[in-house]
């Protein structure tokens, strides 16, 4: 979840190359942050503050290596004390770290036996004072890292800074980290967009690898502290996409992008959707699996899959699949969706099974990623960075996918791609529209929402509320329609705003019912529909593009999301306690 970077070079501004680097990573956490740098005095400079980068500017620095971190909490308070970078006991060993030490208190408990004394809450500062232990005795700075990384246990990244002798040892195992060397300059970071304001030449560190990186050079070394070869790999990185440009919000900015990649995915994803279709066709049994959004859109597929291919597909959230495994042979297939390609519960089951020896199958955002790494066939999204928290593009990107997928079965690949299109022509015009701008005032007061739908509408009900609490903070539930009467109806008081995804499907008419069901208990009713109905107190067109409707429907749910957010003065694009990518159980 948080976000690591590391400098080692020739340049003499390493603080301010990490405070950048640490804004464009501050989506992975933002409760507070740190750096350290070694000042070509030969002194340590320590920064850390509590809350958001923001416009944070260094005091004139002079250095050309150091570390920094952007922060989500997980163990201990949101404090300046227990904001990284963490040292040992004499501010020799500097460490920053992405995961979770599950085995700290124990550790610590011993440490303090020891001597040792600890000024923050965190799991962290017990690798610092580890390390301070092991070097005294190594001497050596990869096999005193080396010896605690065995020590601990747990899903981890960790940069560890040996100021005195300007090097560094890099591990990880489960939480992302990458390599990025551009002629002797040396960059660490746990996602590439960091890096690539720098340099495209990268490598992304497998789990278990250890990198030593110093003025000399670089070596990299395996579980077993043996030397290890690797290649880097050059990304296709294009600066603009990483920037704001025109607009206020990240998020605006990604819903806006929309089109141009679901364009693309038609353009240049043909042979890859079709000759993948064929796999799953030859599967004994297709799973889908996600977390969050990436569920929705896997919940979604089984419906069009379902009706489009007359396929039956298994759908788990990823945290949950690891006890389902058994289900699995060794013909079966697993589609592991993930913007990232680092969500640690999608990579926690995946694990599971690879041991059962079943083929991977991975739609995701982010090449070089561990997701992209352990599967046997992929799809890349493409739809460039997605620096929002909230998930917009890479939603209704995996959803094109998954449709053409799903047409493809049939051999209706084009069929399909023409109704995406449509999408894409109906998604522009709600972008142009102020009508959802409109209904946001209306609602920015409320503290219940409810969304309503029947069949791919039910899973993009689910979606829609989590667009909308995410960043709103206002209370949201999605519902299938026909449960209203089991229950939810209960919740139903005058004015109580409830939105009805209600395209013309095979659900039309029984979504009608629901509305004035929860009409007749004084529900203030909003229709999404290619249809007016008399039910709707406030109706949004989206035109009927057959089953791709739902792409542009969620996309009203993103902007009516976005607006909320800004009619309640609210960072849109970093909600509080959350991050980007979910690398932490």
């Amino acid at each position: 979840m948080c976000g690591i970077f590391g400098y080692l070079g020739n340049k003499k501004n390493a603080g301010d190359l990490i405070l950048e680097g640490l804004k464009t990573l501050e989506y992975r956490g933002y409760d507070s942050w740190g750096i350290c740098v070694k000042l070509n005095t030969g002194k340590i400079y320590l920064e850390k503050h509590v809350g958001k980068i923001g416009e944070a500017k260094l005091p004139p620095l002079l250095s050309s290596c150091g570390i920094g971190h952007t922060r989500w909490a997980t163990h201990g308070g949101v404090t300046k004390a227990n904001a990284h970078p963490h040292t040992d006991c004499n501010n020799r060993i500097i460490v920053v770290h992405n995961g979770i030490v599950e085995n700290f208190e124990e550790l610590k408990s011993e440490l303090i036996k020891k001597g040792h004394h600890f000024k923050s809450e965190t799991d962290t500062e017990v690798i610092a004072h580890l390390v301070e232990d092991k070097i005294k005795k190594k001497k050596d700075l990869t096999t005193s890292v080396y010896d605690v990384f065995n020590e601990i246990t747990g899903l981890n990244a960790v940069i560890v800074f040996y100021p005195e002798k300007e090097e560094f040892v890099a591990v990880k195992n489960g939480s992302p980290l990458i390599f990025g060397v551009k002629n002797e300059e040396f960059f660490l970071a746990s996602d590439s967009s960091a890096i690539l304001n720098h340099t495209n030449k990268v490598y992304f560190l497998e789990d278990d690898d250890f990198l030593y990186v110093s003025k000399t050079g670089y070596k990299l070394f395996d579980k077993n502290c043996h030397n290890k070869s690797f290649k880097f790999i050059t990304l296709d990185y294009k600066q603009e996409q990483s920037n704001l440009g025109s607009y206020p919000h990240f998020m605006i900015k990604e819903i806006n992008e929309q089109p141009t990649v679901l364009e693309n995915i038609i353009r240049n994803e043909k042979e890859n959707i079709i000759n993948f279709s064929k796999k799953i066709k030859q599967a004994y049994g297709t799973y889908f699996i996600g977390c969050g959004t990436a569920f929705y859109a896997c919940l979604a597929g089984t419906y069009l899959f379902s009706k489009i291919a007359k396929r039956h597909i298994n759908t788990s959230i990823a945290s949950e699949f690891s006890y389902l495994v058994d289900f699995l042979k060794e013909k079966s297939l697993v589609v592991a969706l993930s913007q990232s390609g680092e969500t640690i519960d999608v990579i926690s089951s995946l694990k599971m099974v690879k041991e059962k020896k079943v083929k991977i199958f991975a739609i995701t955002n982010v090449l070089g990623s561990s997701l992209c790494r352990m599967s046997d066939y992929k799809i890349l999204l493409n739809a460039g960075p997605e620096k929002s928290v909230c998930s917009t593009k890479a939603f209704t990107a995996k959803m094109a996918v998954l449709y053409l997928l799903a047409h493809s079965l049939n051999g209706g690949y084009e069929k399909g791609a023409i109704n995406i299109n449509q999408a894409i022509d109906e998604t522009k015009k709600l972008l142009k529209s102020n009508k959802i701008a409109s209904l946001a005032n209306k609602l920015k007061n409320k503290k219940h929402i409810y969304v309503l739908g029947r069949g791919v509408s039910y899973a993009a009900a689910l979606e829609s509320t989590l667009k909308i609490k995410e960043v709103s903070y206002i209370h949201a539930e999605g519902f299938a329609a026909g449960e209203l009467k089991h229950g939810v109806i209960a919740l139903i008081e005058k004015g109580t705003p409830v939105i009805v995804y209600n395209p013309e499907d095979e659900t039309y008419r029984d979504t009608i019912s629901s509305s004035y069901e929860v009409k007749a208990r004084g529900a203030y009713v909003i229709g999404i529909s290619s249809k007016n109905d008399p039910v709707y107190d406030y109706y949004i067109h989206v035109k009927n593009c057959q089953d791709a409707t739902v792409i542009p429907n969620v996309v009203v749910a993103q902007l009516l999301g976005y607006y909320l957010a800004l009619a309640k003065g609210l960072d849109p694009d970093k909600p509080r306690n959350l991050a980007k990518s979910v690398t932490v159980k």
